[in-house]
């Protein structure tokens, strides 16, 4: 027997007013679109990676720079705001591969960036943020069109990350064969 209670008005969604601020599920994408704008997304973009000058020069620098002399924490906070591009970009259809790309240059940002000194002055010359953002922009204004470059990064990242997981197997047989041939049991 279905509780008559279930169907009441106060549980009825259509009959809740909203309060003032708040924001109902009808209209939640409504009030965070502005995040998503082009406009917001290139400022975003300009803030984290090219915001300030270096006076007498033409190196340029955002918060991202700033933001990563915090020792570890620093690059996490910087690289939790960049998620916000390529977070803009899956929601606007972007294909995998490009995607994909973004992520790339996003942990390379963050990786990287987190080495003392270093890190920073790659954070400086990597400008992740652009790359992204020139990515979204490329593909949004060429739906589904890939570039020899997209493939061939993924190549060479397929091909990276192999690397990456071979080695330790290539170290792990060769001290094997090392300890069998140099131990007599």
């Amino acid at each position: 027997m279905p509780d008559s209670r279930a169907s009441s008005s106060r549980l009825d969604p259509s009959r809740l007013k909203a309060a003032k601020g708040l924001i109902t599920p009808s209209d939640r994408w409504v009030k965070g679109a502005w995040l998503f704008r082009d406009e917001t997304l290139l400022r975003l973009a300009v803030l984290l990676d090219e915001a300030f000058r270096v006076p007498f020069t033409r190196i340029r620098f955002g918060i991202d720079g700033i933001i990563g002399l915090l020792p570890g924490l620093g690059d996490v906070i910087a690289g939790m705001l960049s998620l916000v591009i390529p977070l803009a970009a899956w929601s606007r259809g972007i294909p995998y591969v490009t995607l994909l790309r973004m992520g790339v240059n996003l942990a390379l940002d963050v990786l990287i960036g987190s080495v003392p000194v270093l890190g920073d002055v790659f954070d400086i010359a990597w400008k992740a943020n652009r790359r992204n953002y020139r990515l979204m922009q490329r593909h949004l204004g060429e739906p589904r069109r890939h570039t020899w470059r997209d493939w061939a990064f993924l190549l060479a990242f397929g091909c990276a990350m192999a690397l990456v997981f071979a080695v330790p197997i290539v170290a792990l047989a060769w001290l094997l064969l090392w300890i069998n041939q140099h131990i007599i049991i």
